[in-house]
């Protein structure tokens, strides 16, 4: 077979009548080995498969979406991409949804929007113009959420937020940031310290929100006092002050930080005071973000399974596409526990 000896494919995309021609075969049959390849005999399939590799030709998804009325793609909302836990849930959710046979359209919103209604509603309106099959929204901050809500009616939605309620088509999915906050300070606790600081995420991160609950319930839980919290903004600047004003002001015997950056800023502020870690102080982080194995020292913090977390987004969703109403779902985290806190 030649791809030069098919008439109408140069200077174009290849399509499935030139893929007949060069096989040899009807139209009818290059679907069939496209869509039910069990249904075609094997020499047929091994003819047309090399007819397709040879003019490198690929379907016509917006053809096929006229007939399946499915597009065979999927929208992601996201904000936040410039941290840790929402840039690798999005990577995590692109990953997955390709394995399922679906591509994603990403979009990212403001990170501070003056309208957030208006924000949302135009961000879902343009995903649902486009024709996506269903939207997963990381929505790290509760203004996110809650404005995704109202406007998530045309389409299924998956909303991945650790706190917030499944409704009607709206499904929940999320790593359980409390029990991973009880894990390191049942680990910090086990190990002796009773006084435990908490540096917070921003107050309206459902992230933030979660661990804060867990760092409470977790010393409650152990009948030890629950000191004022600290809140950050999850950059290490705010952790190296943070960690300044705790050696002025006295120190904790350990400190949970509820991501790793402000760990990290805390860790350097401690060292340039001559503070020891963990002999003096202890310090915990939360996400696992690479390369917090090489901090110094190396950082016992808090790991969230992403890729998992990925696939269990696209598993909801596709339930959502069916038909199934809405539901939430939880995955557990682990402690990778280093040399700063023991």
């Amino acid at each position: 077979m030649s791809a030069q000896a098919v008439p109408g494919t140069a200077g174009r995309r290849p399509g499935m009548m030139d893929v007949a021609r060069l096989a040899g075969v009807s139209h009818q049959t290059v679907s069939r080995v496209i869509n039910r390849p069990e249904s075609v005999r094997p020499a047929t399939l091994a003819k047309v498969r090399a007819a397709i590799d040879q003019l490198g030709y690929r379907p016509n998804m917006a053809a096929r979406a006229l007939v399946t009325d499915s597009t065979r793609m999927i929208g992601v909302v996201t904000t936040g991409s410039h941290f840790q836990g929402p840039a690798s849930t999005t990577a995590a959710i692109e990953v997955a949804a390709r394995q399922a046979g679906y591509a994603t359209l990403v979009t990212a919103l403001k990170r501070e929007a003056d309208d957030a209604e208006k924000e949302i509603r135009d961000v879902f309106d343009f995903l649902i113009e486009r024709g996506v099959d269903g939207i997963i929204a990381v929505a790290p901050q509760t203004w996110i959420a809650t404005s995704a809500e109202r406007v998530a009616r045309a389409v299924p939605l998956v909303v991945v937020a650790d706190g917030l309620t499944p409704s009607g088509r709206i499904h929940v999915v999320s790593v359980d940031q409390e029990l991973g906050a009880r894990m390191a300070v049942g680990h910090l606790l086990g190990l002796g310290r009773k006084r435990i600081a908490h540096l917070a995420g921003p107050a309206d991160w459902y992230d933030a929100l979660a661990r804060a609950r867990g760092w409470r319930a977790a010393l409650e839980d152990a009948g030890q006092e629950v000191p004022p919290m600290l809140t950050g903004d999850w950059s290490a600047e705010r952790g190296y002050e943070v960690g300044a004003e705790m050696v002025a002001r006295g120190l904790p015997d350990a400190v949970f930080c509820a991501n790793d950056l402000m760990a990290l800023g805390v860790l350097a502020a401690l060292r340039d005071q001559g503070v020891r870690v963990p002999e003096d102080v202890a310090v915990v982080g939360f996400d696992d973000t690479p390369g917090t194995a090489f901090f110094s020292p190396p950082l016992t913090t808090v790991r969230q399974p992403f890729d998992e977390l990925g696939v269990l987004c696209m598993e909801v969703l596709l339930r959502a596409i069916d038909g199934e109403v809405g539901t939430t779902h939880s995955i557990s985290p682990t402690l990778r526990v280093r040399r700063s806190s023991c």
